[in-house]
């Protein structure tokens, strides 16, 4: 499962941005993933609570945009949808199409909070 390797890396992004701002927690990742990008959202949902455990994310949300595949055509010079296993030009049917998006895996947006300090009293 590569889900959990992209994970870790994830979160050692996350550790380099919280380490930017001392004070606060991450408490949301936001990513965009597309349908060719080779990962699958649910597991990498699952890894990611396996993942953040004891990290600067272990209560952060994660929250998971789909994109779609959107191609370009060097032919008709039209763009639009396509399918995952037909990436031909939705205007004329050209299969020499350039892939725009569909295939990412990006970190778009990380939310901070800032960290709550428990006080204790000293007896």
């Amino acid at each position: 499962m590569h889900e959990l390797s992209i994970c870790q890396a994830l979160i050692e992004q996350l550790a380099g941005i919280a380490a930017q701002h001392p004070g606060k927690r991450i408490a949301e990742v936001h990513l965009g993933i597309g349908p060719l990008s080779g990962v699958v959202p649910q597991l990498l949902v699952d890894a990611f609570s396996i993942a953040r455990a004891g990290s600067c994310a272990q209560a952060a949300d994660l929250h998971i945009r789909e994109s779609s595949i959107v191609v370009s055509c060097p032919s008709c010079g039209g763009q639009g949808e396509a399918a995952v296993n037909r990436l031909v030009c939705p205007h004329c049917g050209e299969w020499r199409t350039e892939l725009l998006t569909g295939d990412e895996l990006l970190l778009e947006r990380v939310e901070l909070d800032v960290m709550q300090q428990s006080l204790h009293a000293v007896q």
